[in-house]
């Protein structure tokens, strides 16, 4: 059973990373794709109907941490209070921006707005990439030892540790380019003219730094906790996950020459699933990974409910896992095909 919830965990972040980086990768280019307000219309109009239910699997991620890891929550939340609260702010002005930017017939309202926009989405990438670095770097957990992480302290990946050091930047730095690039190849699927065309242009560019940034990543990692290779060669899960990765690669690099932009864009969703599936399997059962020593780590077992509440969980999740899939699949028939600026937003005409 825990092993099914951990799973399930895995799950509900890859859903965000996936359905929700489209989006933060397109808001991030916001002002690049978009270079006026009716291109910029056009931009939120692609994004915006399914902005919220993307959302929808954060929120559900936490629910599943809330009710089968409760000691994986009790003690992260308070390490890292700051970050989560950017992540909450940022969340919330990203929504605003979105929902009111075209209220008020302004261009210095609307140019405000924007900037919020894109600046929130920049931000968010950025937190979610050094989440995944801290998880992989791992924290100073002691026993009964109460834990609040600095933002920073010496930026290196030994002894005294902060949320930001070199190799949690560089994981952010990462992800936002595979988002940015995740969500251009979204645009070039959604949109029309101006915008269309950049976004096409701007998938032949951030995915090879994408992947050439992946490489980068990947020697640091071996560098900051070499075990998790170990591990990988002997989880055949992982070896499935690096191969979703492989084919995912490919379609990414070719797809934009070849000008298919739908090879591109679920190229890009499933590198996204490699990349995290493979990280998950070669972590598993570790979830919070103690620096100072193995003994202090937090599993997916001794950090869990009891067998009994896993049980209860797992009776309702079917359903709320139904129902989120039926809203998406009604928002995207009724939004299928190229964004139409009405159909979405309200600037004034």
């Amino acid at each position: 059973m825990v092993e099914l919830w951990f799973a399930i965990l895995c799950l509900m972040l890859v859903m965000f990373a996936v359905l929700g980086g489209w989006d933060f990768g397109a808001g991030a280019l916001h002002f690049i794709a978009a270079r006026n307000q009716d291109e910029r219309r056009m931009l939120i109009a692609a994004i915006g109907p399914l902005w919220t239910w993307n959302e929808v699997w954060l929120v559900a991620g936490g629910g599943v941490l809330f009710v089968a890891f409760p000691r994986v929550l009790a003690i992260s939340f308070p390490a890292y209070y700051l970050a989560l609260f950017l992540v909450l702010w940022t969340l919330i002005l990203r929504g605003i921006a979105l929902e009111v930017r075209g209220l008020i017939d302004s261009g210095l309202w609307r140019a405000f707005w924007d900037t919020a926009f894109a600046a929130a989405n920049i931000l968010l990438a950025i937190l979610f990439g050094a989440a995944i670095g801290n998880v992989v770097r791992g924290m100073p957990l002691q026993a009964d030892v109460p834990l609040s992480l600095p933002l920073f302290t010496n930026f290196g990946v030994r002894g005294p540790l902060g949320i930001l050091d070199w190799y949690t930047v560089s994981v952010a730095v990462f992800t936002l380019v595979c988002l940015c690039a995740h969500g251009a190849s979204y645009l070039a699927l959604k949109a029309e003219g101006e915008v269309y065309r950049r976004a096409k242009a701007l998938t032949k560019w951030l995915w090879p730094i994408a992947v050439v940034l992946l490489l980068v990543v990947s020697a640091e990692t071996f560098y900051v906790r070499p075990e998790l290779f170990t591990r990988m060669a002997d989880r055949p899960l992982a070896w499935i996950a690096l191969l979703l990765t492989a084919g995912g690669t490919a379609a990414i690099l070719t797809g934009p020459r070849a000008g298919a932009e739908a090879r591109t864009f679920w190229g890009g969703c499933v590198f996204i699933t490699g990349l995290l599936g493979s990280a998950a399997a070669s972590l598993f059962p570790v979830i919070l990974y103690s620096t100072v020593s193995g003994q202090y780590s937090i599993t997916a077992y001794n950090g869990s409910s009891d067998a009994s509440s896993l049980r209860a969980a797992s009776y309702w999740w079917p359903v709320a896992f139904a129902l989120s899939f039926v809203y998406f699949w009604f928002v995207g028939k009724h939004y299928r095909g190229r964004a139409q600026t009405s159909q979405y937003g309200h600037d004034p005409q």
